[in-house]
């Protein structure tokens, strides 16, 4: 509706589950023609988007491969979303699934959006949680309308549009929600760790996370994202607004290592972000205006990247003309001051007092400049 964010899901789905397994793929559309190109995109073993090819033949085509554990993926006709971003309004042809180790076949008439997926457990659960959203989904739709209907008047009421994004809130939190049902319903499935960290860090929710949790398969229930699910529950405890900030210390880009606390004394905004993120970098000059105006009062910014590029996060910084202190520990989703945090989305900030305490937190576009206006005086403006 009015969010611009990037959900952090990808970073922390398992490192290992299993040793290495084969999977192959087959797909018969009949709508597909002779040359086209079928794309695989998916999550490879370092945590990264990775692409393969498949030229048609008679509607026909198809994939082989390896993977540690079921990955998140998507089939694109003649495009390549990793090499050419798709364009505003383009019509595409895709579909998003699981690989998982065995045979997975796609087959259908017209198109591979519409493509029944045969062979695979786990998409077979995935469209049981795509049923239980369906409902929540569709009221988040007509929220949607009701937002995109409201006069200049309602959208600037005081109190019209914290109703709409308090429904909004717990629509989404409703969805989520739906993750623990699944999970309870399939303690031995990979998807219901996925579906756990979805719901996990939601304060109202983490009661349940932890009790779905603990009724996984061993193996599940021992795995290094579930103990990542448990860390995010648990800093929902700490570092709340006026907490004392928890300490962290990651690297600069030329490798000097940098604590939160070494700016105890100053108004401090941890600002997370990455260079891949799109809304992050929409955000940065609003960041920028900020740190420039508040310098010379007490107040710095310190950029805390989730990427994994050290390549990709430096040029970011120069080509958006970053001046103040980043760092990173360069495990994208998995930075661990994003999870001691509770960052579930970026761009994300914290704002910091001189006495260490937390003042605010998520303060985007205009509010970040009420916000240290108020704190610097109305003659800050």
């Amino acid at each position: 509706m009015t969010k611009k964010l990037i959900l952090l899901t990808l970073g922390l789905l398992p490192a290992s589950l299993m040793a290495q397994q084969k999977f192959t793929i087959t797909g018969y559309v009949k709508g597909l023609k002779n040359a086209d190109k079928v794309y695989l995109i998916h999550v490879n073993n370092a945590g990264e988007f990775t692409s393969d090819s498949s030229t048609v033949n008679n509607g026909k085509f198809g994939f082989s491969g390896t993977i540690q554990h079921p990955v998140l993926a998507y089939l694109y006709r003649n495009i390549n979303p990793l090499a050419n971003k798709p364009q505003p309004g383009e019509k595409i042809d895709a579909i998003d699934f699981y690989v998982e180790s065995g045979k997975l076949s796609f087959t259908s008439n017209d198109s591979l959006k519409s493509a029944i997926i045969n062979g695979s457990p786990i998409n077979a659960i995935i469209l049981e949680w795509k049923a239980m959203q369906k409902p929540i989904e569709d009221k988040i739709k007509v929220l949607d309308a009701e937002f995109n209907n409201l006069s200049e008047a309602q959208r600037n009421d005081e109190k019209t549009i914290p109703k709409i994004i308090a429904k909004e809130t717990q629509y989404e939190n409703e969805i989520k929600a739906t993750g623990i049902l699944l999970a309870e319903h399939h303690p031995n499935s990979y998807i219901s760790l996925v579906a756990l960290r979805q719901a996990a860090g939601i304060p109202l929710l983490n009661k349940r996370v932890a009790s779905a949790l603990d009724k996984l398969s061993p193996q599940l229930k021992n795995s290094e994202t579930a103990r990542k699910i448990k860390l995010i529950m648990a800093a929902t405890l700490i570092n709340k607004i006026g907490d004392v900030a928890s300490d962290f210390t990651q690297n600069t880009p030329q490798g000097k290592p940098i604590k939160l606390s070494d700016f105890k004394g100053k108004y401090v905004l941890i600002d997370f972000w990455a260079s891949w993120c799109g809304p992050c970098r929409e955000e940065n000059p609003n960041v920028l205006n900020a740190y420039n105006k508040y310098k010379d009062k007490n107040f710095t910014v310190l950029g805390v990247s989730l990427d994994k590029h050290p390549d990709a996060w430096v040029k970011a910084i120069a080509d958006d003309h970053l001046p103040w202190t980043q760092v990173s520990d360069l495990k994208g989703g998995d930075n661990l001051a994003a999870l001691q945090y509770s960052v579930r989305n970026i761009p994300s900030n914290v704002l910091i007092g001189p006495d260490g305490k937390i003042i605010a937190k998520n303060l985007m576009e205009e509010h970040l400049g009420e916000k240290l206006a108020e704190l610097f005086g109305t003659g800050s403006k």
